[in-house]
């Protein structure tokens, strides 16, 4: 899903993977939990997703709902200069994908 972006996988840690567009840059990553009990998707916990056009904002929430996850607000307009959809994925995890201006 994140490719549709120019994301990709830069970290293997052996229980989970980190994508990115560079070491150098904020990613987003997905291990199995350190302490070793079940993952739970957090109500009220949310990973936002920088991109750099609306049209990105609009190819990955539609990638995201074309690959099983779940609508929690088509893209568009959010106040002032602020775009942006959202979804959740496959576990139940909340996101988004935003974009300003």
């Amino acid at each position: 899903m994140l490719a549709t972006i120019g994301v990709k996988r830069i970290m293997d840690f052996g229980r989970g993977y980190a994508w990115g567009m560079s070491m150098s840059q904020p990613s987003l990553g997905i291990l199995t939990p350190f302490d070793g009990q079940p993952a739970s998707p957090g109500n009220g916990a949310m990973a936002a997703l920088v991109v750099d056009s609306r049209a990105k904002v609009d190819a990955l929430h539609a990638k995201a709902l074309a690959l099983g996850g779940k609508d929690e607000g088509a893209p568009g307009p959010r106040g002032e200069g602020f775009y942006a959809g959202y979804f959740r994925d496959l576990d139940g995890n909340k996101l988004n994908a935003f974009c300003i201006g």
